[in-house]
């Protein structure tokens, strides 16, 4: 009975036993299986359409450096219409918000005591001009009397000196009817300069000039404006210290003007003129003053006004100059990130000297040909790293929207 099971027990493990070639087809079949499952992310990732970044290649030019600050408008000239005669307000003038002429009458004051004062000086004249008519008969007459001994000499000499009394009298009372008549003509206030006059700080019935020159209203001259800005002394040392070292030199006549920038970021049509900069620095903010005029023939720029102001300081020759937004800026140090010939992005430290407008002017770590990637970086977060891309020219938003919109226009047609 033991023999029997035990040789039924061998020819079980004869029939189940696996044979070599079977074994060895097995495993053969397991390691090509796992190098396809290997190869495949490979294949896919070789297949698989390459991603297009917008980049720029970095070209040596001549680039201005641009410098945008932050302003106020104030109007080119600013009067204060006073009341320079006391009395009642009988009358405005004007249209309040209106432009007004030099010379214009802008209010009425009530005069009648000043029509007074100025007959009085009139009637004053005309006494002392009568009086030099008799004294200059009456010397007439003691002058040959004189010369003949008809008379003694000092009846003549009183007679000549009552001669130049009433001739000086007479030059007192014309002064005082000049005097009169120019306080008599303040009672009618009148423009000082030409521009535009605001609301009227009295109003009819106002006693005003008593004691002292009632503000009645203010004229302020929009045209042109002036723009006042600061910028910080350092920058603007670096600026000199970097033409004066021929890294920079002077920006030329026609490129030094200065554009405004609106709160909306439009540029204002009209450009203008750098007048002055200051030659003191603020004590308190580090800043230079500087003043620019501004065309304002339509009186859009008010007095006020917030703006920013863009002007060419110098030029920098053989720079390469890309978008800030190519730039990552960190407390490690500012990088860009480099397309290659095979398509792969490489992270690349720069040096950046200063701004031109939008852009970064690098100084350090690019050279000439280079394709820096501008845009495309969040689709490059979702891609493995070393991921070849595609380089495509990037175009700014502004100039692309332009080539479509006419694009459409054509197909509507």
């Amino acid at each position: 009975m033991n023999l029997f099971r035990s040789g039924h027990a061998n020819a079980w493990a004869r029939l189940f036993r696996p044979a070599p070639i079977a074994l060895a087809c097995a495993l053969a079949l397991t390691a090509c299986g796992k190098d396809n499952a290997d190869s495949a992310p490979q294949t896919a990732q070789a297949a698989a359409p390459q991603i297009p970044v917008g980049v720029v290649t970095a070209t040596p030019n001549e680039v201005g450096v641009v410098t945008e600050l932050p302003g106020r408008v104030e109007a080119s000239r600013v009067a204060q219409v006073r009341a320079r005669s006391a009395g009642i307000v009988q009358k405005r003038l004007f249209t309040e918000g209106s432009e007004v002429k030099a010379g214009q009458t802008l209010f009425r004051i009530d005069a009648a005591a000043y029509e007074a004062s100025a007959q009085s000086a009139r009637a004053s004249l005309a006494r002392a001009e009568a009086n030099l008519v008799q004294t200059t008969a009456q010397l007439e007459r003691f002058r040959p009397l004189v010369e003949a001994n008809a008379i003694s000499k000092q009846d003549f000499v009183n007679a000549e000196s009552a001669q130049k009394q009433a001739q000086a009298e007479v030059a007192a009372a014309k002064a005082s009817v000049r005097s009169a008549e120019i306080t008599l003509g303040y009672a009618s206030v009148t423009a000082p300069i030409s521009g535009r006059i605001g609301q009227s700080l009295v109003t009819e019935g106002a006693l005003v000039g008593q004691g002292e020159a009632t503000p009645l209203a203010v004229i302020q001259q929009i045209n042109p404006v002036y723009v006042n800005f600061t910028q910080s002394a350092t920058e603007a040392f670096k600026l000199r210290k970097a033409m004066d070292e021929g890294k920079l030199k002077a920006a030329d006549q026609q490129a030094a003007e200065v554009r405004v920038i609106l709160d909306d970021g439009s540029e204002y049509e009209n450009p203008g003129k750098l007048l002055f900069t200051d030659l003191a620095v603020d004590a308190g903010t580090g800043q230079v003053t500087l003043r620019a005029e501004i065309p304002n023939p339509k009186g859009l720029l008010l007095p006020g006004l917030y703006v920013r102001i863009r002007m060419e300081q110098a030029q920098a020759t053989n720079a390469i100059a890309v978008p800030q937004q190519a730039v990552t800026r960190s407390q490690q140090g500012d990088t860009v990130s480099v397309v290659g010939a095979d398509g792969k992005v490489s992270v690349r430290p720069v040096k950046v000297s200063m701004a031109s407008g939008n852009r970064w002017v690098i100084q350090e770590g690019l050279e000439p040909g280079e394709q820096v990637m501008v845009d495309g970086f969040q689709k490059l977060q979702m891609l493995p790293p070393g991921t070849p891309v595609k380089a495509v020219p990037w175009t700014p938003a502004g100039e692309a929207a332009a080539p479509a919109a006419a694009a459409q226009g054509v197909e509507a047609n």
